[in-house]
């Protein structure tokens, strides 16, 4: 129980390095008070540009794959059961962690890149489930937050299909991490209730800066 607890708060440490507001401190502007105040890769992409929204990304998704490949990966030899949580703990945590950073007065982004990076980690193929669908939904509906949603819920369905009739603990990553994906996108949710969601132009998907997540 220990090491889970270490893991967990070493993976919510790396969560809280949140891409956008550490490269924004650099550059002397704080991503939140900007644009969709979102601190993501979107919204550094409309407010800074190409380069830096990439750089973001990079940041978000490594840290979630170091979270559930490296920190998971260590374990007391002989405690099966304990090992078997890593993954689903580290998962949960590097994601908290960005949306809660303790370096940044628990005010983070909406988790979607450190949960793909988390993703990796535990499988590759589930990203490609989870950018597949993302971008069906965006092309077809435009809500980029939706698309999102709708792709963490892919993945976790994904994830729990292959795993129920193991009654593996990895299926509480792909019950909980989708439905926190859905928990910070409620903004999103209630835009798109009210109709002033605003939706991405299928051109925005190459170069031009449209749309809200």
């Amino acid at each position: 129980m220990i090491e889970l607890i270490v893991k967990g708060a070493l993976s919510y440490a790396i969560g809280s390095i949140v891409g956008s507001l550490l490269i924004g401190k650099l550059r002397g502007i704080d991503i939140r008070t900007v644009g969709s105040g979102n601190a993501g890769a979107t919204n550094m992409l409309r407010a800074q540009g190409k380069a830096l929204a990439l750089a973001v990304l990079v940041i978000d998704v490594v840290k979630g794959w170091i979270a559930t490949y490296l920190i998971a990966a260590w374990h007391i030899p002989g405690i099966a059961e304990i090992n078997a949580w890593g993954t689903t703990v580290c998962g949960l945590a590097v994601i908290i962690g960005h949306v809660y950073p303790v370096w940044y007065g628990f005010r983070g982004g909406k988790g979607v890149a450190t949960f793909l990076g988390a993703v990796l980690g535990v499988s590759p193929m589930l990203v490609l489930v989870a950018a597949v669908v993302w971008l069906v939904m965006t092309i077809l509906l435009g809500y980029v937050g939706l698309a999102s949603m709708v792709a963490a819920a892919a993945v976790g369905a994904t994830i729990v299909v292959g795993t129920l009739s193991q009654r593996t603990p990895l299926c509480a990553f792909g019950i909980f991490a989708p439905l926190l994906i859905i928990y910070t996108h409620r903004g999103n949710i209630a835009r798109m209730r009210e109709g002033k969601e605003s939706r991405a132009r299928r051109i925005w998907l190459f170069g031009t800066r449209r749309g809200q997540s």
